[in-house]
């Protein structure tokens, strides 16, 4: 059957939340609530043994010629646990970290001597976490020092470490900037004081501020700070100040993030404990995401991705764009995320297990997994959204069957969610802040179009939608500047937490770290497989910037998303009802950390 004919033969819930509903103000009720992470298809694991093999037959291989690849490193420490990360792994030490560095050359060393590393060029690196900026000043500069000796790099390499304020402090800074990074991103948040303590951050405005300027004097690195919206207690006003000082600072680049709010999180207990205020609802988000693209839009910022902006030449955000697209992700480390090759991969995630497997001489995988044989147009439409644009011309020429999501997007243009000039959709303000869930439905009827298979993803993301909240809460009513008026029907509208497929799509209870290859495809992230990869595109708080599934970018820290129909089962190596036990997940990139994720 035709689309439309299989949504008008779908349950009215299923329908909502694949198609949305039709509404006089998609901004806030074009969907009940964000239903992924990252967008992203399924894949298949490997045996322990069989992904071993295969890796090491795709490593011996030649670099395809002209093609651009990646890599991902991630640092799995800590100083402090953010409330709203999902992501945490170790509290930092000096010892484990001295070793855990060891390991880690030793894991960059062995990629060294391959064909297929060796003799091609890597143009992006990302190293994500976790904390990378936490290592010490003399590891920061083992690492560094190993990946100027032991990675191909292209001469116009981008090389971003992410990190946080507290260790901008001189005698690290000194090391990251005579040793190759070239580039920063900072997990800000937000400037308030106030909202940041609450989060677990440790410096207040004055310090920000000031750290970031002290950064910019090197003049050697683009300056990235990240904001998260709908924090508690950030009101419309605290938004609205934060971007005023995001403007001011010395940041070349900015990406604004929506919070999720995981069930059983720490910020979601604290919540409904009462320790902190509530978080806002996703209708409130989508207010203060408009509010947001209206204030850069009248200022000095050119939008790179669905939640990246830049005001200066040095900044490009290469990794972001090639983890979405898919390219090729070398991952690195405990806990990263990375594609090869048709592949896609999440490192062990617990310490003792990697560093044995790579004094063994193995990748230590967590798992390997096959992609789906669809990859190509999942990155094609993951990437091109991600910039707010689909050319349905180009999904044709890949496949003539796909003329028939044309009623969709015309479906979406009627609803206000995209625009037709003609030769390319785009995607409206409102489009833009559903970015995630409408690349999913395109993904999803992309694979029934073309193989008759009919799924369903959706993750429980959006826990700040249950229940109500004092009518005195400052989430309520008050400021909305530059002209965005709150909908009349205010947080109000359909309930919140659509119950999941009637199949068991399963979901990610902790998020896909940002920056992980992101979940790439890279993707990611991000969770991880973040992003990513390390949404309304790129990295939710969360998701470990830079993470493969970040994008689908990379990896799932906290649990990979099972395949909507429960196929496969347990990879070899991991036991059942540990915290990364899956069946099956999404191929769209990584399952492991990458780019796209935001918690540090």
């Amino acid at each position: 059957m035709d689309l439309k004919t299989l949504f008008d033969s779908m349950s009215e819930e299923q329908r909502n939340i694949q198609l949305g509903f039709d509404t006089a103000t998609p901004l806030t009720h074009a969907f009940t609530s964000k239903r992924a992470v990252h967008a992203g298809l399924s894949g298949r694991p490997l045996e322990k043994d069989e992904a071993q093999r295969v890796w090491n037959e795709l490593m011996q291989q030649p670099p395809v010629p002209g093609q651009m690849q990646t890599a991902y490193i991630h640092i799995p420490f800590c100083q402090t646990k953010c409330t709203y990360c999902g992501f945490y792994q170790h509290a930092t030490n000096q010892d484990a970290e001295d070793k855990y560095v060891d390991m880690l050359l030793k894991e960059m060393q062995m990629a060294a001597d391959q064909p297929r590393f060796r003799d091609g060029l890597i143009h992006t690196i990302f190293i994500g976490g976790g904390t990378p900026t936490s290592l010490s000043a003399n590891n920061a500069k083992r690492m560094l020092s190993a990946i100027q000796e032991y990675f191909p790099l292209a001469n116009d390499y981008e090389l971003t470490l992410e990190g946080r304020i507290h260790d901008l402090v001189p005698e690290k800074m000194d090391v990251w900037m005579s040793h190759g990074v070239n580039r920063m991103s900072l997990g800000v948040q937000s400037f308030h004081t106030h909202v940041r303590r609450q989060l677990g951050r440790l410096d207040d405005q004055d310090t920000v501020l000031s750290r970031l300027e002290q950064l910019k004097a090197y003049q050697q690195c683009s300056v990235i700070v990240d904001l998260i919206y709908g924090l508690p207690d950030q009101t419309m006003d605290v938004w609205m100040e934060d971007l005023k000082l995001l403007e001011q600072s010395a940041a070349d680049g900015m990406d604004l993030y929506q919070l999720n709010v995981f069930e059983n999180s720490d910020l979601q207990s604290l919540i409904e404990r009462g320790k902190v205020s509530p978080a806002a609802t996703t209708k409130e988000q989508a207010l203060m995401y408009e509010a947001a693209v209206k204030y850069l839009m009248k200022r000095d910022f050119t939008r790179l991705s669905a939640a990246h902006w830049s005001r200066a030449p040095r900044e490009r955000s290469m990794y972001n764009t090639m983890a979405k697209a898919g390219y090729p992700m070398y991952p690195f480390g405990c806990g990263a995320g990375g594609n090869l090759g048709g592949y896609m991969t999440m490192l062990h995630r617990v310490l003792p297990p990697y560093e044995a497997l790579v004094e063994e001489g193995k990748k230590p995988f967590m798992v390997l997994m096959k992609q789906s044989e669809l990859q190509d147009f999942s990155n094609y439409v993951i990437s091109s959204l991600e910039r707010g644009v689909l050319n349905l011309d180009t999904l044709i020429e890949m496949d003539a069957k796909l003329e028939d999501l044309r009623w969709l997007l015309d479906t979406w243009v009627t609803r206000g969610l995209m625009e037709y000039n003609g030769v390319l959709y785009r995607l409206t303000t409102a489009g833009g802040f559903w970015n995630v869930n409408i690349t999913q439905t395109v993904i999803e009827c992309v694979q029934y179009i073309l193989t008759g298979e009919s799924t369903l993803l959706h993750e429980n993301i959006a826990a700040q939608n249950h229940g109500g909240r004092p009518k005195d809460h400052p989430h309520v009513g008050g400021g909305h500047p530059e002209g965005v008026a709150k909908h009349p029907q205010g947080a109000g509208g359909h309930p919140a937490g659509v119950a999941k497929h009637p199949q068991g799509a399963g979901g990610h209870p902790a998020g896909v770290p940002k920056g992980h290859p992101e979940g790439v495809p890279m993707g990611g992230h991000p969770a991880g497989v973040a992003k990513h990869p390390h949404g309304a595109g790129g990295h939710p708080a969360g998701i470990p910037k830079g993470h493969p599934e970040g994008v689908p970018m990379g990896g799932h820290p906290a649990g990979v998303p099972k395949h909507p129909h429960g196929a496969g089962g347990h990879p070899a190596g991991i036991p059942k009802g540990h915290p990364t036990d899956m069946e099956t997940t999404r191929a769209h990139g990584t399952v492991g950390h990458s780019p796209f994720k935001k918690n540090i």
